[in-house]
């Protein structure tokens, strides 16, 4: 167990607003600066096909002059695999991606993607790049991830996220025993365990009580947050849930 959980903040939706007005602000790689400044342990960032928040322009800059590391999410496509050993940033973390999804909808299937999924993953681990697979909370995609060979896997909490959101509450501690399991079943592997997808301050501070994540990602809830708070402010009450929630273990 990691007695301290990180936390990678994700940009994306301050490029969002930017894009939806065209121009320069504002300026993802600032909030990606005020992040860190506010206690950020790394910096996420999802460069999209269609470039619909997170521009190339935005992930040079990222690795240029962050202090922190950068965490690249793509599509395990030759084109990003092609920009991530340009940009060579501490860690890609492979997502499945579509262009009709507002988001990012669930995990990577990993069994039926395996071979082509291994192939992506070894060439950026021979770049020395951290790969990171973000999968559903089963024991079978983390059995899969094992023999593609990533090292990290980032938990996909969007289904217990959303059953809590809409009072569903079987379905959510439903959910929430997968995550458990599946967490476990990672450090039983050597794989190193992150979880992410709309995480607020309240599930933020519950999924810190299992102990063998050691990182959460969280992006669209921050940001939202901090049109009301601002960036710093966020960011300060989420570090705090996630000790909160991490205390439960002592």
């Amino acid at each position: 167990m990691a007695d301290y959980l990180r936390l990678g903040v994700n940009i994306d939706h301050v490029a969002t607003v930017r894009n939806a007005r065209g121009g320069t602000l504002p300026d993802p790689v600032r909030a990606a600066h005020l992040a860190v400044a506010a206690g950020a342990d790394g910096i996420t960032a999802h460069l999209r096909e269609d470039r619909r928040h997170i521009r190339d322009e935005d992930m040079a800059r990222l690795q240029r002059e962050l202090g922190k590391p950068l965490n690249f999410e793509m599509a395990a496509t030759d084109d990003m695999v092609a920009i991530a050993l340009q940009t060579r940033p501490h860690a890609s973390c492979l997502v499945p991606e579509k262009r009709s999804e507002r988001t990012t909808e669930g995990g990577l299937d990993v069994i039926g993607g395996h071979d082509h999924l291994r192939t992506v993953t070894t060439e950026l681990k021979r770049a020395g790049i951290r790969v990171s697979l973000f999968i559903e909370p089963s024991l079978e995609a983390l059995d899969a991830a094992r023999s593609i060979g990533s090292p990290v896997v980032e938990l996909h909490t969007g289904a217990w996220c959303d059953a809590l959101a809409h009072g569903e509450h079987d379905k959510a501690a439903h959910e929430f025993e997968r995550t458990r399991a599946a967490a476990a079943r990672a450090q039983a592997l050597g794989i190193e365990c992150h979880a992410g997808h709309g995480l607020d301050f309240d599930t933020a501070r519950q999924i810190a009580a299992l102990p063998q994540i050691v990182e959460l990602n969280i992006g669209h809830f921050l940001i939202g947050e901090a049109i009301f708070t601002g960036l710093a402010a966020a960011i300060a009450r989420m570090r705090q849930a996630m000790d909160e929630g991490r205390r439960q273990l002592a």
